[in-house]
């Protein structure tokens, strides 16, 4: 009986433990998708088409929060960085678009972890973190 109880638990811890590992962020998760801005460090941004970013082939990025920005992105262990990103530079009337500019810069600039969540209302959340800020974009494909 002890034997049982004992083969049971750990099965058991083993079945937790392998549930709970997250599956790495891979190129083909990204490439060919378009993401809408949702919330900046857990606060609501306005629900606009216009703040996205997309990935296309072979990881290329571009995308809007004020200004433009596109680039080549590098992903390597759910780190996502895009050293050369090219942005242009004007300087809008909304705080919090001059906001998300500053901060998708720094985010490709010194690399964000990568995260998806497929949500239980089949909704799909990237979330770009680093140190500092969390950028959570939804899945808008136009297709």
């Amino acid at each position: 009986m002890k034997k049982k109880l004992c083969f049971l638990l750990l099965t058991t811890s083993l079945m937790i433990t392998a549930c709970d590992k997250t599956k790495p962020v891979q190129a083909e998760d990204l490439m060919h998708h378009r993401f809408t801005v949702k919330t900046l460090n857990g606060q609501a941004m306005p629900n606009s088409p216009q703040t996205f970013i997309e990935f296309g082939e072979h990881l290329t990025i571009n995308g809007q929060m004020c200004n433009r920005f596109f680039g080549q992105s590098i992903l390597t262990n759910n780190e996502l960085t895009s050293p050369g990103l090219a942005m242009t530079k004007r300087l809008c009337a909304d705080e919090q678009l001059n906001q998300l500019d500053s901060v998708i810069s720094e985010l490709f600039k010194n690399g964000a972890t990568v995260k998806l969540d497929n949500q239980t209302n089949d909704k799909v959340l990237l979330k770009l973190t680093d140190n500092s800020n969390t950028i959570v974009f939804e899945l808008n494909d136009l297709m």
